[in-house]
């Protein structure tokens, strides 16, 4: 399995794990219907804004043997200036199913602290919804929970968000 940065090339194969991961990570969380609008054409559009973009935002793609792309990460310096001390944030970070407990989210998630250390940012942020699976993948790699609760509205129905932190070279 190979890490790499994303190319612009690489917007189609991104946003098809996007979907695909959206689709059966939060089947149970989110409701079904923001799940079926959501479309390759549209996350195909996103990423391509977002590998477009010079704002010190990187994208990392881990591939197959087949050269498939598999999972990504994505993120950047943090923009809202809300949480202080967090300098760099986490803002996507997902793996297909099959590929899971392969060690390639802890890859893809140490490609991207590389990038931040680069930078100068030695603490980031990740929002990820209270009820995904994934709150234990962070916690493992050693995330503090930073904050609780943060209710957002999709598709008519209250989610509740919550931060992690890590506090990193320093």
């Amino acid at each position: 399995m190979n890490i790499r940065e994303a190319t612009i090339s690489d917007a189609e194969g991104i946003a098809k794990v996007h979907v695909d991961c959206w689709r059966t990570t939060y089947k149970d969380i989110m409701p079904a219907q923001v799940l079926e609008q959501l479309s390759y054409e549209q996350r195909t559009e996103l990423w391509n804004a977002n590998l477009s973009s010079e704002d010190g935002h990187r994208v990392y793609v881990a591939e197959n043997e087949k050269g498939e792309i598999i999972g990504f990460v994505s993120g950047g310096p943090e923009k809202s200036g809300e949480y202080p001390p967090y300098g760099g944030e986490i803002t996507a970070i997902y793996v297909l199913s099959e590929y899971h407990s392969l060690g390639l989210g802890k890859r893809l998630f140490l490609r991207l602290l590389q990038h931040f250390n680069s930078m100068d940012i030695h603490s980031v942020i990740v929002w990820v919804l209270a009820d995904n699976p994934a709150c234990t993948f962070y916690e493992k790699l050693g995330a503090k929970l930073i904050v609780e609760q943060h209710i957002i509205s999709l598709g008519g129905k209250n989610l509740n968000m919550v931060a992690y932190g890590w506090i990193l070279f320093g």
